[in-house]
């Protein structure tokens, strides 16, 4: 996990909560990259999480603020282990995660291992809408041609693969698709599990960060990398530009109803 100024100390500890005292697999090392300087509300949760946890809690402090992608790449060369779990600060886990994605990759030859997500506004208990997402590799790598394939916040991979792809790169709010595609490129096998296994914190609040001009031409940005790598084609990529480009410029009232048709109640 990465976490800077901006994050919610009741949120982040809620996370902890479901990351350690509720889950029914406990992980062996928890890696923090502190983003910058932090709020003293928050390093004071960090701090009791240390105190609890020990060795187990792996804090990586940075003196400036660098960005979630490059946060997550200095965590991921922290990690000890080869399987990694990655989670958001803001979000909860549900009791079995672990479990479960550790199951899938025992039983299944794969790299990568990420789920369905329920999505809340205010109340995890009151679920507005989930994303639901291909389960076998082929159907991943087809839906990654025109959406982000799985949900990275629920995603357990391989270390040694990430890290073979070229790990986080910078690519603006597109960091973790951009390193999705570049492992679909170096042979990682993908599965989702049917099923949600991490709640979100999101909903229609978030929709604002997702669209405008800025938005759109990182969006561009994206689309132009997947084609250069030859992972979609000039039709595919004029496709994506045409329906996703336009959409990051709609009235918020008009994307809240696009949200509503890309997501299943």
């Amino acid at each position: 996990m990465s976490i800077y100024h901006k994050e919610n100390p009741e949120y982040f500890d809620r996370c902890m909560k479901s990351i350690w005292d509720e889950q029914t697999v406990k992980p062996n090392e928890i890696v923090l990259v502190k983003d910058g300087k932090l709020t003293n509300e928050l390093d004071e949760v960090i701090e009791k999480w240390q105190e609890k946890l020990g060795n187990i809690f792996k804090t990586i402090p940075l003196e400036k603020n660098v960005g979630t992608g490059q946060a997550k790449n200095i965590g991921l060369q922290k990690c000890s282990y080869n399987l990694i779990a990655i989670m958001d600060t803001d979000d909860i886990c549900c009791f079995n995660r672990f479990e479960k994605q550790l199951a899938a990759f025992e039983k299944r030859k794969i790299d990568v291992c990420s789920s369905w997500i329920s999505e809340f506004e205010k109340n995890e208990k009151e679920i507005i809408s989930y994303r639901k997402l291909p389960e076998k590799h082929d159907d991943i790598v087809k839906f990654a041609k025109k959406r982000m394939p799985v949900n990275h916040p629920a995603t357990m991979y391989k270390k040694d693969l990430a890290i073979k792809a070229g790990g986080y790169k910078h690519m603006l709010w597109f960091e973790d698709y951009y390193l999705i595609v570049r492992m679909m490129q170096s042979g990682a096998k993908f599965y989702n599990i049917q099923e949600p296994l991490v709640k979100m914190r999101a909903g229609y609040e978030q929709l604002q960060r997702r669209r405008g001009l800025t938005y759109a031409m990182q969006d561009l940005k994206m689309q132009k990398k997947m084609y250069k790598l030859g992972f979609i084609n000039g039709f595919e990529l004029a496709k994506n530009i045409c329906l996703r480009v336009p959409a990051r410029l709609l009235p918020q009232k008009l994307l809240k109803k696009l949200y509503k048709y890309l997501r299943y109640r």
